[in-house]
């Protein structure tokens, strides 16, 4: 009997392995990567290689075999780490809203921020700040969504900076192959509005703070990522194809390379995955962003060298992934902020809750991102602002397509009370910070 059952358990892995679908050997992975001399992550990058943070600010490659073996014949030491993409156990929904797994596609993102505004018009208010690259193209596309939540009272929640209450912003999803990042913005919204009346803490929260959420910053890169609901495509960048034709998945611009702060056009050329556009702000979904925090946040900041003046309120987290860091401004420079000291508490203090380190500049990967989002609020307005790298670089909740079930386990459990804190802080960011609850 053993040894029928060792054959049948085997003709079943036999099955398993010739049931993978023919694409399976040519998909890409995840590796490690240790360089010879001469060759930097920076030189990799603009070649229109694929790499990302990981934990304790390790480089990791996104790579296809074609790719690997053109890297070890150049003397490239790789460790795969992990396949991209993980087991789906849910399909995608009929309705459109919903894919690989459960996460959401623009229109599913679109639908809940109606619904949430319609349930809650005494806590929600819903704009509409811009327009995506293809509907500014006539072409479709999107508006770019932002809500703010809080117990509304007269003047609050305007798209201006007179209102008395301190601004933390969540943005999310500006990389649209980030699938965590816009689920982190949808359970963050829900959370807010279920709350109010209930939980005192989050009630005091609303009644207190102006909530901005911005929980899909690059609709149209989401919308390529989705059309693959079982595996979806690796679109980081904006879809705007203007500058050259480039293979599938890797036309656009990259919409954190593209702000009016520290632009650099040598951060690689059209198909590479950090193509900062033509020029800065080329993209509508930047304006669109820098035109929601330039109107609600006040300038308290001189120039790059001037610190921000001691009564500056707010705070912003723009969400990415993957790498378990928390990451302070400066990121297009080793040179510190002047602020750095107090960027950095505030970063430890929810690095309490996520368990993530805090850095700087190029934190150690050897490699700068001018141009970002957050450098750019941070650098002109004085507010402190991070990027949150959630996910490790190995297991079942790894890299950019997480399984759905690490929102529960891992992702959501690591971050919601760090969005406490941060909007806590907001009140008073340079100055004495909240007591950890």
């Amino acid at each position: 009997m053993r040894r029928i059952a060792a054959v049948l358990a085997c003709l079943t892995l036999l099955c398993a392995v010739l049931l993978q679908p023919a694409t399976a050997a040519a998909e890409p992975a995840y590796y490690s990567l240790r360089l010879p001399d001469g060759l930097s992550v920076a030189t990799l990058l603009n070649e229109g290689y694929d790499i990302s943070h990981a934990h304790s600010s390790r480089p990791v490659l996104v790579a296809t075999p074609d790719e690997v073996r053109g890297l070890r014949d150049r003397g490239v030491v790789l460790g795969k780490i992990g396949a991209v993409y993980q087991p789906v156990l849910r399909d995608a929904a009929a309705d459109g809203t919903t894919y690989y797994g459960g996460y959401h596609t623009a229109v599913g993102h679109e639908q809940h921020n109606a619904e949430v505004a319609a349930a809650h018009p005494e806590l929600v208010r819903l704009y509409d700040i811009g327009d995506s690259w293809k509907k500014a193209k006539g072409q479709g596309g999107h508006d770019i969504q932002a809500l703010c939540i809080s117990k509304l009272v007269a003047g609050g929640c305007a798209l201006d900076s007179t209102g008395k209450k301190p601004k933390f912003v969540l943005h999310a999803q500006i990389h649209a192959r980030e699938l965590v990042t816009g689920e982190l913005a949808y359970r963050w919204i829900d959370l807010l509005t279920s709350s109010y009346g209930k939980d005192p803490e989050l009630t005091a929260l609303l009644d207190t703070r102006e909530l901005w959420v911005v929980p899909m910053a690059n609709p149209d890169g989401v919308d390529v990522v989705a059309s693959s609901p079982s595996r979806p495509v690796m679109q980081r960048k904006n879809v705007n194809d203007t500058a050259g034709a480039c293979p599938a998945s890797t036309a656009g611009v990259d919409l954190n390379r593209n702000s009016g702060f520290q632009w650099d056009a040598d951060q690689g050329g059209p198909c590479d995955e950090t193509y900062p556009g033509a020029r800065a702000e080329s993209e509508p979904e930047t304006l669109a962003i820098q035109g929601l925090l330039d109107k609600i946040f006040r300038d308290t900041k001189g120039d790059v060298s001037s610190p921000a003046l001691p009564g500056t309120t707010g705070v912003f987290l723009t969400l990415h992934s993957f790498g378990n860091d928390i990451l302070a401004p400066y990121g297009y420079t080793n040179t510190p902020a002047p602020d750095q000291a107090k960027l950095v508490a505030l970063g430890k203090k929810m690095g309490d809750f996520t368990e993530y380190p805090v850095s700087t500049g190029d934190g150690g990967v050897g490699y700068f991102a001018p141009g970002a989002t957050d450098d750019w609020l941070y650098g002109t307005r004085g507010v402190p602002s991070y990027t949150f790298e959630v996910g490790p670089d190995s297991g079942s909740c790894a890299g950019f397509f997480p399984a759905y079930a690490c929102l529960d386990s891992t992702f959501w459990p690591k971050n919601k009370d760090a969005f406490v804190y941060a909007a806590q802080a907001a009140a008073a960011p340079y100055g004495e910070l909240p007591t950890r609850r």
